[in-house]
């Protein structure tokens, strides 16, 4: 069982603080959503969890060790896996071709059996994919490096409602299966469906955290918080 913990973290983007003080845990087979508005530091935090940003003050653990200071690379090895905003296939390169990068035996059946509808079409160029089927294929290259913990970051973004209620379900599906599950999400109502804990940002602070059921009884948190960027 793997454990993501944030103690007090803060990020800042040149001289800017974005993020401040941020308390955050994400167990192994939950997910922990993390909403508010554009602007209140979701992205900048998981880029901080993954790497990509430096974090100015505060520890990231993972199983206990610290990872705060290690590198990408390391931090993957480790087990971190992030899907990052814009559906970030490598367009050029076929369905499978995708999909071989992400695994060390060259299997790939699992991705087809949590996507069906990337199995027809694995002959083809990643760039002939709809948008939604370009997520399906980003999310089954990250579960193909069997993370314990994945970054998911607007999973949602450009895509119709009716394939964002498609894929929240896998979402659901792939904490179930035991991976500590991080997301970011616009739609909050369908991520509060799927969702275990959730943390409200506004301004880089946590404004609200506790189970998703009581998100609702705490009146106006979340729409408060869509205002205060």
């Amino acid at each position: 069982m793997s454990t993501l913990v944030l103690d007090d973290v803060c990020v800042a983007r040149g001289q800017f603080p974005i993020v401040v003080d941020v308390d955050l845990r994400v167990p192994s087979g939950e997910v922990t959503l993390v909403l508010g508005a554009n602007g209140a530091g979701k992205t900048t935090l998981l880029e901080a969890i993954s790497g990509l940003l430096p974090v100015r003050s505060g520890r990231i653990t993972l199983d206990d060790e610290p990872i705060h200071r290690a590198s990408r690379v390391r931090r993957a090895h480790r087990g971190l896996a992030h899907v990052e905003q814009g559906r970030a296939v490598f367009s050029d390169l076929t369905v499978a071709e995708n999909l071989m990068i992400a695994t060390r035996d060259g299997k790939i059946d699992a991705a087809f059996e949590t996507f069906p509808e990337l199995e027809s079409r694995r002959s083809l160029r990643a760039s002939s994919l709809s948008g939604g089927e370009q997520q399906m294929l980003v999310l089954a290259r990250a579960l193909l490096a069997d993370p314990k913990v994945l970054l998911i970051d607007e999973l949602s973004l450009g895509l119709a409602p009716i394939i964002v209620r498609r894929l929240m379900p896998v979402v659901r599906k792939l904490a179930d299966s035991g991976i500590a599950i991080l997301m970011v999400e616009q739609y909050a109502a369908l991520a509060l469906e799927i969702g275990d804990s959730v943390s409200v940002l506004a301004r880089g602070r946590v404004v609200f955290s506790g189970a998703c059921g009581e998100l609702e009884s705490h009146g106006g948190v979340l729409q408060s918080a869509y205002l205060r960027v």
